[in-house]
This record gives C-alpha cells, structure tokens and sequence, in this order.
C-alpha cells in the first residue's frame, strides 16, 4: 500500500509539473500572440493614419516667394511649408495666405503674391493644382496638393488712403485672378482701416469693414476671425447679423485662450460663435501661441477644441512662415520639434490616437475643412463663372 501511495505522489508530482509547463509555454505562446497582434495593430493605426489626406488652412509660402530673393518652393531647408515638407506629410489642399502688413506698398506686394501664386500652379503643375468643389468630395482620388489663396490682412486690398470704390474693384479683380479667394482676414496685428487687429485692443469695426463684409458677402468669401481684436471679431459678427449677410465664418489659424492666455488666440465665446456658423478652427503650431516651453500643449488645444465645441469644430492651420529673417529672437525657435515643419502630419495623428476617438482623427485631419470648403467653393464657382 506505501508502495502505491509513493507511486501516486510522483505521478501526481510529474503531472503537476507538466501541467505547470504547459501552463507557462501556453502563457508564452498568448504574450507572443498578443505582442504580435499589438504589433500589427499599431502598424495598421500607422497606415491608416499616414493615409489620411490633409487639409490644412493657412501657410504663408506666397509672401517668401515673392520678398526673399532667389526664394524657391522646393527649397526644405528654407521654409517649413516648402512643397516637398507638404508633400511628405500628405497635404491634399493647402490654403496659400496673402499676407501683407499696414504701410505703404502693401497694395503692390498683395499684387507680387497672386502673381507668385499663379506662377506656382503653372510652374509646379505635376505638384500643385487648383482646387476646385467636385475634388474636394474625394481629396484621395487627385494627387498632388490642392491650391486655394487666402487674404491675410485687408491691407493688400487697399492702403490707408486708398479710396474705397478701388479696394472693392481690387477686392473683385483678386479674386478672380486667384480662381476664386478661400477667405480674407480684415487685420493683422495692428490696426487698418477697416478694424482693429488682435494686439489693438479697444479698436473694433469701421465703416469701411462693414462696406468690405457687404462685398465679401455679395462674392461668398468668409471673414476670418484669426487675427481681429476682441472688439472687432463682435463688430464683425453683429454686422452679420444686422445687415442679414450670408457670410460663413471661420478661425483659420488660432489656439485656444483658455488652454494658453495669449491675445492672438481665440477665447471660447467667439470659437463657439465660429462653430454655431458652421466655421472651423484651425489649429496653429506656432511656439508662441501653443506654450512656449512645453511642445505637448498642442495636443491640449486639440483636445480642449473637441470637447468643448465637438469633433466637427477642429482642422489644421499651422501657420508656417519665412522665419529666417525674424528680428526678435525670443520668438526662436517658432515651432516644437514635433511640429518643425508640414511632414509632421502623420507623426502628429499618431499621437493624437492616443488623447481622442478614432473616428475624430479624419475629421480633424481633412474631413472638417474640406466639408467647410466645399460648401463656400460651391457658391463661389458657380459666381465666377456667370463672370
């Protein structure tokens, strides 16, 4: 009988201890399977994600290319936004601003800029085309980048003395010659003639701004909220409602005051105003207007815009620009790392995966501005072309 129960204890050791082996090689073999399908999971994120065509909303290539000399589009190291940046990242549709500042000779250099952006869709055909309604249904379908221009600062229209009937005609002539202006900022920083600019505080709208909207709304091109002061974003908007203007809205390139209290970013009552229009906000990556320390706070205006005023409410507008030339060094470097330049979209979505829902990320990335897009091109095509 001891014999036996002797025999009983090894077998059931031997037994035990195969199951134990069993047991650890059947754990190894589901960490190995897990790690393999975390692995291929996060490569498909990867490519989807690096899929995904990007519309972002304001770049100021145009300006480069028509002040700095032998300035050339292809040219990486020179600007952020140069065509090959752009191309790396997937842009399907860049929005070109033309950007001048309040002084003497803006009318001539806004002139210098259509002309640099005109030479830009027919010089760089195989790279760069102009954007039209039907492509933005589907941006994948048509490679390349899609072009739209931009007005930043109404300065370009007309300089302080200019008389108003030849800023409305040049308003007309600008438009047409860029196939159609995707929206117009009446100010930059400082004030103009037409309102007070975001570091002009207690200068609202003009009567020469409200006669501008009157025209922009009569052509469909929306008002830009990006660089306005307080006073003037709230003038820009009661006028809308006052006059009855058809006149879409949007932020092209601004943070969030709330996340970063800077005057040059929006504060939540004018984002919301923006988003209830049916406008976007385009978020900027300029160090400056993010947090000038920590190079993560782009991912908390994102995810503040997305909670507060929904996944519809957000695109990218990163504002790159010429910086080389920059006279306050405090503002180096302009852009984080993570952001330096237009090939970071892919990297950019990625690690946004992390901080929002799936399905946001191809509205932020594209789907948002190309929808806002697509609805002002429709109208204003359709005015071009009855001339």
């Amino acid at each position: 009988m001891g014999i036996l129960v002797f025999f009983w204890e090894i077998c059931t050791a031997f037994l035990f201890q195969q199951g134990k082996a069993v047991e650890r090689i059947t754990e190894s073999i589901g960490k190995s399977i897990k790690k393999h399908a975390d692995f291929c999971h996060k490569i498909t994120q990867t490519l989807m994600l690096s899929s995904f065509p990007i519309v972002d909303t304001h770049c100021d290539l145009l300006s480069y290319l028509a002040v700095v000399p032998q300035a050339d589009p292809m040219k990486a190291d020179a600007i952020a936004c140069a065509l090959p940046h752009l191309q790396a990242g997937g842009v399907h549709l860049q929005v070109f601003a033309i950007y001048t500042d309040v002084r003497p000779g803006s009318m001539a250099l806004a002139d210098r800029q259509v002309a640099a952006y005109q030479h830009l869709l027919s010089a760089y055909a195989d790279r760069v085309h102009a954007m039209e309604a039907g492509k933005l249904q589907d941006l994948s379908a048509h490679p390349g980048i899609g072009a739209l221009a931009a007005i930043e600062n109404a300065a370009g229209l007309a300089e302080e003395n200019t008389p108003l009937p030849q800023a409305l005609q040049r308003l007309k002539a600008i438009h047409h010659a860029v196939g159609g202006l995707a929206y117009i900022s009446l100010t930059h920083h400082t004030e103009n003639r037409f309102g007070g600019g975001n570091y002009t505080e207690g200068v609202g709208l003009k009567a020469d701004g409200q006669k501008l909207l009157d025209a922009m709304a009569e052509l469909h091109i929306p008002i830009d909220l990006s660089h306005t002061s307080d006073l003037l974003a709230e003038g820009i908007l009661q006028h809308i409602e006052k006059a009855g203007l058809t006149l879409p809205v949007l932020a092209s390139h601004s943070n969030f005051r709330a996340v970063w209290p800077h005057a040059r970013n929006i504060s939540d009552e004018f984002a919301q105003e923006v988003v209830q229009r049916g406008g976007v906000i385009g978020i900027n990556f300029l160090r400056a207007f993010l947090d000038t320390e920590n190079p993560e706070r782009i991912f908390a205006h994102i995810v503040h815009g997305m909670e507060r005023f929904g996944p519809e409410a957000l695109c990218f507008g990163a504002d790159y620009f010429y910086t080389k030339n920059f006279p306050d060094p405090s503002r180096h470097p302009f852009y984080f790392p993570n952001v330096e330049n237009a090939s970071c979209y892919p990297s950019l979505l990625e690690k946004l995966a992390q901080y929002l829902p799936s399905a946001y990320l191809p509205k932020l990335a594209y789907q948002n501005a190309a929808a806002f897009f697509q609805r002002q091109r429709q109208v204003v095509e359709a005015g071009l072309l009855r001339g």
